[in-house]
């Protein structure tokens, strides 16, 4: 059985979340793509955890993690990540975490020319709202074919080398050339490569083959993503997308398996909107900024990697019902039900006003987008704590009413209600 959980918006929903809650069921839970640019987080009975590169499915210690050879690599970060789960009590290794020898490593030039060409755009307010990881510029250079593998860490020999000062000397160009930046040090970088090769050699290996094995073997895989679907490079609101393919159907592919087929695509979906980043994201502007200002408190909106608040807004419907279309999802989760308990009534986006006048509610993209206006729709509040609902039923009317339109609107059926932050705070519905 091969499953995915995706987002459907624009990141942010809630799916490192799910991942722990639904990992339970299998055996192997694999990343894809993406790299540490986003974070999840998790609370659970053994604490908090925020996971940035690692699957939430690390948490269960009967669950076997892949980062898969769509994902990007810092190995800094993730040693980091790893040695912090440790000192909270998480078991992390070669048997229960397994890193795809064709992943691509996310080199410390490659951060630093993420921040310095962010600081040049912002000067004329052309900025991307780079989270600065690199992630970008790993990409670029994956498709250049200038970056190194996680498995080049397994024989850092002399044609490795010889790849290396292929790579500085190009990328030398730019940081001097372009941003009057100090040299890359081809020392230093072998250096930092030799550093990781030996904290990581025996974790990398054939994801691809191992996750094959298992699928013939009757292994439950849940394949997990970063981001929503908004985000996607081919799909999402381009060019403020991040620089990978999130959507479902890339999800084999991404893991190492291309030519297995999903079982199933459940699509994750807050019961509102928040967006970190710059880009178009017309829901925010149907609320007041006191309102706003409301909605991110109570749902702590605050980006799981970088701090910086989230924008926030009612849920879009336009954009969920096309971000449930691009991950082809069999069922929804929807999360956070319990922030919205402190209105008097739901506002929610059912349509986009056009500069001609029209009303519509397909997804646009374009110059389209970028001066659309909400259309807003009301339902009435529950003004009261959803927070002990365990059944379907215990949840108040104006509750079950709402949950109701959203699964109209989107086209598909929401089979499981997130009222807390807490790991059995959900409802399964629709089972």
């Amino acid at each position: 059985m091969l499953t995915a959980i995706t987002g459907i918006n624009w990141g942010d929903e809630g799916k490192g979340r799910m991942v722990d809650l639904i990992s339970q069921e299998y055996d192997i839970v694999a990343r894809y793509q993406g790299g540490n640019n986003a974070g999840h987080t998790v609370k659970n009975e053994r604490g908090k955890f925020v996971l940035n590169l690692l699957p939430s499915g690390i948490l269960r210690p009967n669950v076997v993690c892949v980062m898969g050879n769509g994902m990007v690599i810092d190995p800094h970060h993730l040693d980091g990540e790893i040695n912090n789960l440790r000192e909270q009590g998480i078991s992390i290794t070669p048997d229960n975490l397994k890193i795809s020898d064709r992943a691509t490593i996310t080199m410390p030039y490659h951060v630093d020319q993420d921040g310095l060409e962010e600081a040049r755009l912002a000067k004329t307010g052309a900025q991307f709202g780079s989270t600065k990881r690199g992630i970008a510029y790993t990409y670029g250079d994956k498709y250049m074919k200038k970056t190194l593998r996680m498995g080049d860490l397994l024989h850092l020999d002399d044609s490795v080398k010889k790849r290396l000062v292929t790579m500085v000397d190009s990328k030398n160009l730019v940081m001097e050339g372009s941003y009057h930046s100090a040299p890359i040090s081809v020392d230093e970088m072998w250096a930092w490569l030799e550093k990781y090769a030996a904290i990581f050699k025996d974790y990398i290996c054939d994801v691809g083959q191992y996750l094959a094995d298992a699928d013939a073997a009757g292994k439950k895989v849940l394949f997990e993503a970063q981001l929503g679907a908004l985000r996607d490079i081919d799909f999402g609101i381009y060019p403020y997308t991040t620089s990978s393919n999130v959507i479902g159907a890339y999800a084999p592919i991404g893991a190492g398996i291309p030519g297995h087929k999903l079982t199933n695509s459940i699509g994750v979906m807050k019961a509102y909107s928040s967006c970190v980043g710059d880009g178009p994201f017309v829901t925010e502007l149907a609320m007041t900024e006191e309102e706003k200002h409301a909605l991110r408190e109570a749902g702590h909106e605050y980006g799981a990697a970088t701090g910086r608040p989230r924008r926030v807004g009612p849920i879009d419907l336009v954009a969920s019902h096309y971000g449930v279309f691009c991950q082809g999802c069999d069922e929804v989760a929807l999360t956070l039900l319990d922030v919205l308990d402190y209105m008097e009534k739901i506002p929610m986006v059912t349509g986009y006003k056009l500069t001609d006048g029209t009303i519509t509610k397909r997804f646009p993209m374009g110059e389209a987008l970028d001066t659309a206006q909400p259309v807003v729709e009301y339902l009435p509040g529950w003004h009261c704590d959803i927070t002990a609902a365990r059944k379907w039923e215990d949840l108040p009317q104006e509750a079950r009413d709402y949950v109701e339109y959203l699964e109209k609107a989107i086209g598909c059926k929401i089979t499981y209600i997130s009222v807390g932050a807490e790991r059995e705070a959900y409802i399964h519905h629709n089972v």
